[in-house]
């Protein structure tokens, strides 16, 4: 699996690409594709970060009480 950097690196690109508009509609709709399923990768690996980070606040503090990331 790539890297959370890598992943939002190769959607850039895909963005990139489809904002120019010179691409066939074939080959648009392949990115599309990809850049939709990497996103929905960034997404995951995000959450799963935000996850770990609630571990770590409630390891860190002794309690158990669920605190959102960045509080």
């Amino acid at each position: 699996m790539p890297s959370f950097e890598e992943s939002l690196k190769k959607l850039e690109e895909i963005v990139a690409q489809l904002e120019r508009g010179d691409l066939p509609l074939e080959d648009s709709v392949r990115l599309f594709e990809e850049g939709t399923q990497l996103s929905a990768e960034c997404r995951k690996q995000l959450d799963e970060a935000e996850g770990k980070m609630e571990m770590l606040v409630r390891q860190r503090d002794g309690s158990m009480k669920r605190e959102p990331f960045g509080q």
